[in-house]
């Protein structure tokens, strides 16, 4: 399988709806669904994937798994993955989940399993569970306080289906890996986020060196990386806690209130003020 020309982003990003922890649609495609390219990618976001019909195969870092009815793949953020499927009618549900929101689900207990890559083939009374949590959740609004406990159980289930033996592969170049030690920090302390020139230092790289291959992997410089980390938060601080604008914007690193305002309604379209409104008239609807 060919690797993308390294000046191709290989981080295809996600547009989750804002404030919201989680994405998730079903998708079905009929026998005139020709194969999938092959594409080496990695997301921000954490990604389970539930296949209903099927053929194919999907490599997770170094491993190489088939895929049949029923597979589900699990991907943490920044994993390195890749999807073939044969051509003809397939399905699946494909559920996103915000990085931070994935990472505090990854540490309650009992779910260990969502720190690596996995593929597995559920028995017929665990797939009977996972659709109806799958049912449940796809007709949750994203904002509602249910998403993040039904996603929970829906993952735990996930977890608890026996694993399916990979093929290991020829390793491939894992330039990623050499990135998240910066990647990491901003994710440990968003507010004290490094800056390039200590970013890169974290990683062991010169500043030039770590700005070109950021940009060459990510898609964006490290600064707009930032940027949009802190707002992707901010969106769910706003939503999730009674926290003050001001005490928000300075608890993310914005240098002050007003400039923090100013970035909000550039990315999302309304002010923090606005945003916030509107989503609570929108729960009491």
């Amino acid at each position: 399988m060919a690797l993308p020309h390294l000046d191709r982003p290989i981080c295809e990003p996600v547009e989750l709806p804002p404030g919201a922890p989680v994405r998730i649609e079903r998708i079905r495609q009929g026998r005139h669904a020709t194969a999938s390219e092959p594409f080496v990618h990695f997301h921000d976001v954490h990604e389970l994937v539930l296949f209903g019909r099927v053929a194919g195969h999907c490599d997770l870092e170094d491993c190489r798994y088939t895929l049949t009815p029923g597979s589900i793949v699990f991907i943490p953020s920044l994993h390195q993955h890749d999807f073939s499927l044969e051509a003809g009618p397939r399905d699946w549900v494909l559920l996103q989940i915000e990085a931070a929101a994935g990472e505090s689900l990854s540490r309650h207990a009992g779910m260990e399993r969502l720190h690596e890559p996995f593929c597995t083939r559920p028995g017929r009374s665990l797939r009977v569970r996972l659709r109806e949590l799958t049912d449940w959740l796809l007709e949750l609004d994203p904002l509602d306080p249910l998403t993040l406990p039904v996603t929970d159980l829906l993952l735990r289930a996930a977890a608890q289906a026996p694993a399916i033996e990979g093929e290991k592969l020829v390793s491939r170049a894992r330039s990623l890996h050499r990135l998240r030690p910066a990647i990491d920090r901003l994710r440990r302390q968003p507010a004290a986020a490094p800056g390039a020139e200590q970013a890169a230092a974290l990683c062991a790289m010169s500043p030039a060196y770590f700005s070109r291959r950021f940009k060459q992997q990510v898609g964006m410089s490290w600064s707009d990386y930032v940027r949009m980390h802190r707002l992707h938060l901010a969106s769910r601080r706003l939503l999730e806690t009674g926290q003050s604008i001001a005490a928000i914007a300075a608890g993310l690193g914005f240098a002050t209130p007003s400039h923090f305002g100013e970035l909000f309604l550039h990315r999302f379209g309304l002010t923090p003020g606005e945003y916030r409104r509107a989503a609570l008239a929108s729960r009491r609807r």
